[in-house]
């Protein structure tokens, strides 16, 4: 746990240097995703406690904010999905159909918890990604945009 808090902690004091410089930062799998394998007990701590601090930091910073969770609402999209040539492996979860509907709800209920209490600092959109990956395209350029 030690380790992440630090890498984090790093991360967002990157971050805070670069406010008010005119850029665009974009990030995949960071201390979201710590909070999301801790609480499926893919971790063997709890990190609820460095995520709410993280959280509250980066909602303070003088950015616009988006976190955009991609998911999919059609159950039987998660075989196709899972059955591809060129899917990875994370060493922490085992892509399975029930593992990755898990791991779906649980970012969909931080997504949740995120607008709930920072709304006024982060955006928080959901896009399905059953509507194909170029309208996924278009709906994200449009979101970044306004």
């Amino acid at each position: 746990k030690q380790k992440s808090v630090e890498m984090y902690t790093d991360l967002l004091d990157y971050i805070e240097k670069l406010q008010n410089k005119n850029i665009n930062l974009l990030f995949d799998r960071t201390f979201f995703t710590e909070e999301v394998y801790c609480r499926l007990g893919f971790k063997e701590y709890t990190y609820t406690d460095a995520f709410e601090k993280f959280l509250k930091r980066l909602s303070n910073f003088d950015f616009k904010i988006f976190y955009i969770t991609l998911y999919l609402s059609k159950e039987e999209e998660f075989e196709a999905r899972l059955n591809r040539a060129d899917k990875g492996v994370t060493k922490y979860a085992k892509f399975s159909i029930e593992s990755s509907i898990k791991q779906q709800n649980t970012y969909l209920d931080v997504a949740k918890e995120i607008k709930e209490k920072y709304s006024d600092k982060i955006n928080v959109i959901n896009i399905d990604t059953c509507i194909g990956l170029e309208k996924v395209k278009e709906t994200i350029i449009d979101i970044l945009q306004k």
